[in-house]
């Protein structure tokens, strides 16, 4: 059986940096969980702190129901892979996969065994005598998993492990990691600065920022309703128009802006007269000839083709940066550069979240 974490009230401090301020999270057996924001958040002290190699400053970590509190690394039932892997050059495949069973005293025919029925479970049969070198960089990565699972660890920690990775690759690794994942049922917390890594693999998502958590929630929620405006604007493309809350009404507010007046769904809290962000996903953008209810003014900057739909870049009368996504089916209705047009968006589509103490 895979084991919880829970982190109740972490904090951790380096002399007069704090770099963890009151986290708390559980995070359920057998769950693949991740930790985003950008670098410098805080994700990595708290992998290590879970892991055991620093002790937090305040606060508890339990694994599986049992405090954490003076015991190390080797004791505690987690592997963790780095982000350099560091797989052993100069030995075979097996070798590297089974190192973790060696340093126990398992027996050389059960740690060869113990390897071969891992490659199959990472589909790379029959590569157990190859050399490091000889592996691709997503082999070198699945190697890096089995040598972690192994030792049989009742959580997994990943601390960025496919940045290293080209695109293509890394797209290829999100959907192994995620299948590996739910045929060995361990629990997995993975660190990412990535969104998309994070909201295609994960069953939930921790986002941080600055070291302060700012929501947990699936990734289905967070990017239809962010809590904070940080959330909001570092999950997905997003248009932010900064103003004053002027009315609360039926679950509405109404922002006036610079840009004019405009009413979306009010954020938790949200105080009439207070200053807010109004938050509009480039999804939920409409194009128009004329102006219309929660509309603003713009001129095209540019339309970048992107596949399935393009995005067209534009800007407000008063200097604001606005996205908008234009279906395949539209494009022959977009604006060219330079055009004037109108940019209009549903109230419900929209979400206005108070800026009180947001960190950017």
């Amino acid at each position: 059986m895979s084991h919880s974490v829970e982190l109740i009230d972490v904090e951790q401090a380096f002399g007069d940096v704090k770099a963890v301020h009151h986290f708390s999270a559980h995070i359920a057996g057998g769950e693949f969980f991740s930790i985003l924001g950008p670098s410098g958040c805080g994700k990595t002290t708290l992998l290590r702190l879970i892991a055991g190699f620093t002790e937090p400053t305040a606060g508890r970590v339990l694994i599986g129901d049992k405090d954490m509190a003076g015991i190390p690394a080797d004791r505690r039932p987690t592997a963790m892979i780095f982000q350099s892997l560091a797989l052993f050059p100069l030995m075979p495949v097996w070798e590297n996969i089974a190192f973790g069973l060696e340093a126990r005293g398992v027996p050389k025919a059960q740690r060869r065994k113990r390897a071969e029925e891992l490659l199959e479970l990472i589909a790379l049969p029959g590569y157990g005598t190859r050399m490091v070198h000889e592996l691709s960089g997503g082999q070198r990565q699945r190697v890096a998993i089995a040598r972690a699972l192994a030792v049989e660890p009742q959580v997994l920690l990943l601390d960025e492990p496919l940045s290293a990775l080209d695109l293509k690759l890394r797209q290829h690794m999100r959907a192994e990691l995620r299948a590996l994942q739910k045929r060995t049922g361990v629990t997995f917390i993975y660190i990412t600065h990535d969104q998309s890594e994070a909201l295609a693999m994960s069953d939930r998502v921790a986002v941080m920022n600055a070291g302060v958590l700012q929501q947990i929630a699936t990734p289905q929620e967070l990017y239809a309703n962010p809590a904070t405006p940080f959330t909001a604007r570092f999950v997905g493309e997003t248009n932010g128009i900064i103003g004053t809350v002027r009315g609360l009404e039926a679950g509405l507010a109404t922002l006036t802006t610079a840009e004019g007046r405009f009413t979306g769904r009010a954020g938790a809290g949200l105080e009439d007269g207070e200053r807010a962000s109004i938050f509009i996903r480039p999804e939920a953008m409409a194009l128009s000839r004329i102006a219309l209810p929660n509309s603003l003014s713009a001129r095209a900057v540019s339309l970048e083709y992107e596949g399935a739909s393009a995005m067209l870049r534009a800007v407000s009368e008063h200097g604001q940066e606005l996205l908008a996504t234009v279906p395949n089916r539209q494009l022959g209705e977009a604006p060219q550069a330079g055009e004037q047009i109108w940019l209009s968006f549903q109230p419900e589509e929209a979400l206005i979240l108070s800026e009180k103490g947001a960190a950017a």
